[in-house]
């Protein structure tokens, strides 16, 4: 019997690794996708700005009969990525001012955000990190997180430590034990946050090994990135349950993305699909920061709150996620859904309902 586990254990273990071997690791690797020579080219010209990486799994999603396939346009590079427009960022929401040890980012008083690896299975191509992942080619060693440690050690209002990245998920299993282990011995920190594209680009990576790993004292929550629909497959939907089972919290954040999910149709689809399907909250719909390169997939504010809006009418409070923006210079998340209060008048508020009409509720207190 435990040689048969330590069987299925070495399968499990070397699928998710085969996966990201069979697809795109390096510029080099786009001459073996269906491209035309000139969108080769000008993928590759584009590469050079920001890596380019994708496993075979989330490779293969892709219909490259169509040109504004959702996927292809998350990962593929496009030479409008060369143009910079004013007021785009190179640290969009000031990581690095917030940064008072190596590996830490401290915006928050109650939490910090721990990089233990600059790399991903993925390199988005609207990622607000990109300059840094792609200057940045660290991996994980215990030695490289030590000052961050001993940071969050000395620090008692810290209650979550957040792992990104690059992608925690994509370390072996006994770096992820070290790390939790690490954490988990620091007695005032209670919960730990795993922010990760994983479950949805390269799903054989949830394996028994990767769950008994992130198992122990600590409540654990993993946020998901699903930005589409169409990445929702029967290998996210056995990776998803992995984890529920386990006992993980299972929360998602999209981003609102031109050409890719900026309309109520898929933005609808994908949040019901997530709670429904896979279990997973929807829980923010971020504002497309000021990374370079991205104001084609960016869209307004505006177009932002009347999809917000026009979801809040469709769904269940418990599918909705929140349209946020995070602010450069290190501001925060803030909601920037339509406000439904028209007027106040002392104790009295108009405020509009989602059916359009306006009501008067009058504040009625001891």
């Amino acid at each position: 019997m435990t040689t048969d586990t330590n069987l299925k254990a070495a399968d499990a273990d070397s699928a998710w690794k085969d996966d990201i071997r069979a697809g795109v690791r390096h510029v080099r690797d786009l001459a073996s996708l269906p491209l035309s020579p000139a969108e080769r080219s000008a993928a590759q010209e584009a590469a050079v700005r920001h890596k380019v990486r994708a496993p075979k799994t989330y490779l293969d999603l892709i219909d490259w009969n169509d040109p504004a396939d959702p996927i292809r346009a998350q990962i593929i590079p496009s030479p409008d990525e060369l143009v910079e427009t004013e007021g785009e960022l190179d640290d969009p929401i000031a990581d690095h001012a917030f940064s008072p040890v190596p590996r830490l980012t401290h915006r928050h008083a109650d939490r910090v955000l721990l990089f233990p690896t600059y790399q991903c299975a993925v390199y988005c191509r609207f990622c607000f990190r990109k300059e840094s992942l792609t200057s940045i080619g660290r991996g994980y060693t215990r030695d490289a997180l030590e000052e961050a440690f001993s940071y969050i050690e000395a620090r008692t209002e810290i209650r979550e430590v957040i792992l990104t990245g690059g992608d925690p998920l994509s370390l072996p299993d006994k770096a992820l034990a070290e790390i939790r282990a690490r954490i988990e011995a620091i007695a005032h920190v209670r919960l730990l946050r795993i922010h990760t594209r994983v479950p949805v680009v390269l799903p054989t990576r949830i394996t028994p090994g990767l769950v008994g790993a992130l198992q122990g004292r600590l409540m654990v929550t993993i946020v998901t990135h699903f930005n589409h629909a169409r990445e929702i497959t029967p290998a996210t939907e056995l990776a998803c349950r992995t984890l529920r089972q386990a006992g993980f919290v299972l929360l998602n954040q999209s981003v609102l993305l031109k050409g890719v999910n900026d309309t109520v149709e898929a933005l609808e689809e994908l949040c019901r699909e997530l709670m429904y399907r896979l279990g997973v909250k929807p829980y923010y719909l971020h504002h497309g920061d000021l990374a370079r390169g991205m104001a084609h997939r960016r869209t307004t504010i505006a177009e932002g709150q009347a999809l917000a809006g026009a979801l809040r009418a469709r769904l269940s409070g418990i599918c909705n996620p929140v349209y946020v923006l995070d602010l450069p210079e290190g501001g925060g998340k803030v909601p920037l859904g339509p406000c439904h209060i028209e007027a106040r008048e002392g104790d009295n508020w108009r405020i509009r309902g989602q059916d359009g009409g306006e009501r008067v509720y009058r504040d009625v207190v001891g």
